[in-house]
């Protein structure tokens, strides 16, 4: 629990949310025979999601937010609508955004304050909340380099809450709960998993 990590929790009201689960899917162009894999992505309590007549997802970002981030999140956004059923554009003149990215320091109005550099790097809401928030007073980067976070391999990892998947017990997956300096990620075969399981596609 010393590695940084998002701020989303593992155990919700006393239930473990990273159990395992048990899936049935049939491999695209196979017999309809169908195998058993198990999975370790997991759901917030619930299985909120977008309803399905919102797969066009705005977001948005908070004046403060550097211009460096926005770049990363926009990547980290294209990454998910070329994965999923989704598709993601940014809010334009007076659009409202469906998800806002911010960044913000110790007690910041969610009743979820950051703890300073290390510990929790992030966090964002469940479907249909739309918050996302970076600890400004952790060092962040563009490119990976030894002494800070990589701010698109962060924005992978909360984008996957925003969409409603928990945190997987797969250390490759991005949907893996902590991550070191230096370390960047991708989508991972049981983050796609996850999200098809939770929409059903």
């Amino acid at each position: 629990m010393v590695t940084p990590r998002c701020g989303n929790p593992d155990i919700v009201n006393g239930t473990n949310t990273m159990l395992p689960r048990s899936n049935k899917r049939q491999n695209p162009g196979s017999s309809p025979t169908s195998i058993h894999t198990v999975s370790h992505y997991s759901f917030f309590p619930g299985n909120p999601r977008w309803p399905p007549s919102k797969t066009n997802l705005i977001y948005g970002f908070s004046p403060n937010t550097p211009v460096a981030a926005i770049d990363a999140v926009a990547l980290a956004f294209a990454k998910w609508d070329s994965a999923t059923h989704f598709t993601f554009s940014r809010a334009q003149n007076s659009q409202i955004p469906d998800l806002v990215i911010g960044f913000h320091r110790r007690d910041h109005g969610d009743g979820f304050p950051f703890d300073g550099p290390g510990g929790t790097l992030a966090h964002a809401f469940a479907p249909t909340n739309g918050r996302f928030h970076y600890d400004s007073e952790e060092t962040w980067s563009v490119a990976p380099v030894a002494n800070a976070f990589h701010l698109e391999t962060v924005a992978l990892h909360e984008i996957g809450h925003l969409l409603g998947l928990g945190h997987s017990s797969v250390e490759a997956a991005i949907m893996y709960s902590g991550i070191s300096q230096g370390t960047t990620k991708n989508l991972h075969a049981d983050d796609i998993q996850g999200i098809r399981a939770l929409y059903n596609v």
